[in-house]
């Protein structure tokens, strides 16, 4: 989906990887602010809402689609079928975890940015993780949020995630059509849900409809992205100020990953959404643009 907010899809490319970004309208003077999100699906899932109080607050918003979601570039199936066989069997890796990390700077350089502030939710926060510490020169300021820290591979990456949920998840079986897609972005958003939130069927349903792609129903793309192992640097060595936020509730990550990569990383803030499952719901976007700015305002100059 793009809205008139938006610019026009733009394109950066990693090797033979096209990368599908745009932009929020009106904010390009603003300091540069790359949102990377997570497993499966693409970068409209990010709210409007949320990203206009970001662009108020001072920043250029980007976002873009990670290979294997949205209109980025889909790789060639591999063997594993799974999320979950991906995760334990460690089959499945049709690239790299250091590819993702340079599909961002791609993306930057593409934008024309030296440097940019990263916000990364669920998957998209485990890659902004690995951004900041393979291209330290890159990243002014980190934050994740629902994510496993960065480094967690394979059967390691059990001590923070809900296996049961990734396992439910992956058993959902759709039709392959657009009906079959809103359905399947639907179910997710109410397993996503904390359980705070009045679930708002009617709602959901709207942007289910808006967003239908195959990203959450296509199992095998979502594999392929969990299967792409990481070599590098423990996320001990990020150097960039950082925020780490998680919600209470969250159904898929466990709160201990927030509180792991928190201790890990060296002068990383901790907040706790209460009653927040593995999403930023409205009720909370003031307090994440307002976090961000916060961070942004007290990191040291470069």
């Amino acid at each position: 989906m793009t809205s008139q907010v938006w610019t026009p899809t733009r394109w950066a490319r990693n090797g033979d990887v096209r990368l599908a970004h745009d932009a929020w309208i009106g904010a390009s003077e603003g300091e540069p602010l790359l949102l990377i999100m997570g497993l499966g699906v693409n970068r409209a899932w990010w709210p409007d809402g949320l990203c206009r109080l970001l662009a108020e607050r001072g920043f250029a918003v980007a976002r873009y689609d990670q290979r294997d979601s949205g209109e980025s570039t889909h790789l060639p199936p591999t063997r594993t079928r799974t999320p979950v066989t991906a995760l334990l069997a460690k089959r499945g890796e049709a690239y790299t975890a250091e590819d993702t990390a340079d599909d961002a700077v791609a993306v930057m350089d593409a934008l024309g940015w030296e440097w940019a502030h990263l916000l990364g939710v669920s998957l998209g926060g485990a890659v902004a993780q690995r951004v900041a510490v393979r291209h330290p020169d890159r990243v002014r300021t980190l934050t994740t949020a629902c994510a496993v820290p960065g480094d967690a591979r394979g059967l390691r990456t059990l001590r923070y995630v809900n296996i049961s949920s990734v396992a439910r998840l992956s058993r959902m079986s759709f039709p392959d059509t657009r009906e079959g897609a809103i359905r399947a972005g639907l179910a997710v958003a109410r397993f996503c849900a904390g359980p705070v939130e009045a679930f708002d069927e009617e709602e959901a349903l709207a942007r289910a409809e808006a967003l239908a792609d195959e990203g959450t129903r296509d199992t095998r793309a979502q594999s392929r992205q969990i299967g792409a192992q990481w070599h590098g640097p423990p996320i001990s060595e990020v150097t960039a100020p950082t925020l780490v936020l998680h919600g209470t509730d969250d159904p898929l990550i466990r709160p201990r990953a927030a509180a792991a990569i928190a201790s890990r990383i060296r002068g990383a803030r901790l907040v706790a959404l209460p009653g927040v499952g593995h999403e930023i719901p409205p009720r909370t976007w003031s307090t994440v643009a307002g976090e961000v700015r916060v961070l942004v305002d007290t990191a040291p100059p470069r």
